[in-house]
């Protein structure tokens, strides 16, 4: 019981990790360095932490994105 549950975990901390690559692709981020991505993500996170209209910015400009793709 206890490894099933360790193995349901894993699929899903698996899974998200695949999920969160493939926003880095759909940036158009695949190339770039990974020392320079996780630059980009700390910046970002600083930035929304203090700011909410920054982060309420970004979040209607990923929604576009995702929107833009499925049209």
């Amino acid at each position: 019981m206890r490894q099933a549950k360790q193995t349901e975990a894993r699929r899903k901390d698996t899974r998200e990790k695949i999920q969160l690559g493939g926003l880095i692709v759909k940036a158009g981020l695949r190339y770039e360095k990974r020392a320079l991505l996780l630059g980009l993500l700390l910046e970002a996170a600083d930035r929304i932490r203090g700011d909410e209209t920054e982060r309420a910015r970004l979040l209607a400009l990923g929604e576009k994105a995702f929107i833009d793709d499925a049209n």
